[in-house]
C-alpha cells in the first residue's frame, strides 16, 4: 500500500501528483494490463527480440 504524507503547507494537487508518480513506478497497472490476455512464450520472446533490435538501431543512429 502506498502512503503519501502531505507536508505542511503542501497543496493536495501536488501530493496527488506525487502519489501518481509513485504508483506508476510500482508497475502495478502495467502488470495488470499484461495479465489481461495470455501471450504464448514464443510470441513474448519474439517481441522482446524485436524491441531489443529497435533499441540497438536507435542507439546506433544516435551515436552515428
Amino acid at each position: 500500500m502506498l502512503i503519501i504524507r502531505v507536508k505542511e503547507g503542501e497543496s493536495i494537487d501536488r501530493a496527488l501528483r506525487r502519489y501518481k508518480k509513485k504508483f506508476e513506478r510500482t508497475g502495478v497497472l502495467k502488470e495488470k494490463r499484461a495479465r489481461m490476455f495470455y501471450h504464448k512464450p514464443s510470441v513474448v520472446k519474439k517481441e522482446k527480440i524485436k524491441k531489443a533490435v529497435n533499441r540497438q538501431k536507435h542507439y546506433a543512429k544516435e551515436n552515428y
